[in-house]
């Protein structure tokens, strides 16, 4: 004899005395009434009845698995295995991915210091990118003087997933770590010291934007003692 079952729905089945050797249905009353009418029609020829015993079936989702980054690229590979190192903060490597998604947008096919700016504005919470803010210094105005001073991509060019680093947009990010060394303080490298390794780079596209924009050498030294107060910039 044919069992009669059903595999998602938890529905139990037992032997019932009602006449003609029928079974009865329990069904969890969490299900619909409208279900429990289909299950008593002639395809399953038994009555229906609603329980309260029954859980209902819950779906575990199962937790994403995600690997943070602590070093971003650098042109002197040793300083990876370095303990003595400093890592950079988690709005600094939120700003990095920002600035190459900025790059992408603009289907450049690197990522140049000023990719760099506007990936410090697009995070939008650090120290940085409020000062630039404070200054009247805003991603409209960054991405509108990029596409000035670089010019638009082509219409059909697609950028890499992860532009690579420009020459000046590399010595940046090296200039931010050994300026974080030189200040002998403990903590992270910040976007504020992104920041002014973008400055240090006077003949750059992100030096040239943000000093169109009004920034200069005083608003530098004011960043530099709000992030570090033993903070000594030293310009190429």
């Amino acid at each position: 004899m044919a069992s009669r079952t059903l595999s998602v729905l938890p529905i139990s089945f037992s032997p019932g005395s009602t006449r003609g050797g029928t079974v009865r249905c329990s069904v969890p009353v969490h299900l619909n009434r409208r279900l429990a009418d289909a299950l008593s029609s002639p395809l399953f020829g038994c009555p229906v009845s609603l329980s309260s015993n029954s859980t209902p079936l819950l779906w575990r989702r199962s937790r994403p698995i995600s690997t943070v980054f602590f070093m971003l690229p650098t042109a002197n590979p040793e300083r990876t295995s370095s303990s003595k190192i400093p890592k950079w903060s988690s709005r600094s490597i939120k700003s990095f991915s920002m600035g190459e998604l900025e790059a992408r947008k603009l289907k450049y096919p690197t990522t140049g210091t000023e990719a760099l700016l506007m990936g410090i504005l697009v995070e939008g919470t650090s120290l940085a990118a409020k000062f630039l803010r404070a200054n009247g210094i805003t991603l409209f105005k960054v991405r509108e003087e990029t596409v000035k001073l670089l010019g638009k991509s082509d219409l059909y060019f697609f950028s890499p997933e992860h532009p690579p680093l420009t020459e000046p947009a590399q010595r940046a990010l090296d200039w931010a770590v050994d300026e974080k060394l030189k200040s002998g303080e403990d903590g992270e490298i910040t976007t504020a010291h992104m920041l002014l390794g973008i400055w240090s780079e006077k003949d750059s596209a992100g030096h040239k934007i943000m000093a169109s924009l009004g920034f200069d050498d005083e608003k530098a030294k004011e960043l530099a003692k709000s992030a570090d107060k033993e903070f000594e910039l030293s310009y190429r």
